[in-house]
């Protein structure tokens, strides 16, 4: 059966790969970047590959909390079942860390815009659809104050912290959604792989793009990611596993998120858009 997926950050690294992969199969794939003319020649190139699925673009800017509201609207505006979403996007390190909201751009992206964008997506994607959040190795407890984006971290301190907020979100909603809601599944695609972030942060190439392809198609679509909501899958290992500790302690998480839905409350408050 084929599937209409979303997979966000989808014009470079990872997400790039598996969008590729994705339209190989046959699936409709629905794009996702800040940049248009880098957007628009994805989709021509992977709307050109032979026997594959139909391919859509979306622009947005995932740091800016109206924007991602935005882009939900967009994706509903065009489609009523949504089967698969993709929350690849992510950032490492930018010369202003500071987004106009008022958060660090790392918690922006790689945090709050993937849960926002998957609250607002929820009535498409359903009971028998996934939520794929692509974590990471790198995860460290988290600052509240630094998520709320009233206390600087440096570029690593930053993007780790982000990653174990998301790790914590998607455990919780997979909690509280049950099953009347979809899937919800962190995985760490690999550890240095050949991403920019990899790059930024340690400056060297990094390995195979392809192997963290691989498992997101794999978590979006195979048997074996049916049953795994709220569960972890560490492709450095190969297997399911243990996240960080403060994953695992839904008191924690569930502060984590009571956090990010304060930082969401306040910006509409202040947004015109009142998203």
């Amino acid at each position: 059966m084929q599937k209409t997926i979303l997979v966000t950050g989808s014009t470079d690294g990872i997400g790039l790969q598996t969008a590729g992969m994705l339209v190989s199969l046959g699936h409709t794939v629905l794009l996702h970047g800040r940049n248009p003319a880098k957007l628009k020649k994805v989709e021509k190139e992977l709307s050109d590959l032979p026997d594959g699925g139909r391919v859509e673009s979306y622009v947005s800017d995932l740091s800016r909390m109206a924007d991602v509201d935005a882009l939900a609207k967009a994706v509903a505006g065009q489609h009523t079942r949504l089967d698969v979403l993709i929350n690849n996007a992510g950032i490492f390190k930018v010369p202003n860390p500071m987004t106009p909201d008022g958060l660090d751009v790392r918690f922006a992206v790689n945090t709050i815009a993937p849960y926002l964008l998957t609250r607002r997506l929820l009535p498409l994607i359903g009971a028998s659809g996934r939520v794929i959040n692509l974590s990471s190795a790198a995860q460290s407890t988290v600052d509240p104050e630094a998520l709320a984006g009233r206390v600087p971290l440096s570029d690593m301190a930053a993007y780790s912290q982000s990653k174990l907020a998301l790790t914590m979100w998607s455990r919780t909603m997979a909690r509280s959604l049950g099953e009347d809601g979809p899937a919800v599944i962190a995985v760490n695609p690999g550890s240095m792989l050949g991403s920019k972030m990899v790059k930024q942060a340690f400056g060297v190439a990094g390995g195979d793009l392809r192997i963290g392809a691989e498992i997101l198609c794999r978590a979006a679509l195979a048997d074996e990611f049916v049953a795994a909501s709220g569960r972890y899958f560490d492709n450095d290992s190969g297997r399911f596993a243990s996240p960080h500790p403060d994953a695992r302690n839904p008191q924690k998480s569930e502060a984590i998120v009571r956090v990010i839905e304060a930082v969401m409350a306040d910006i509409a408050q202040s947004d015109e858009n009142h998203f």
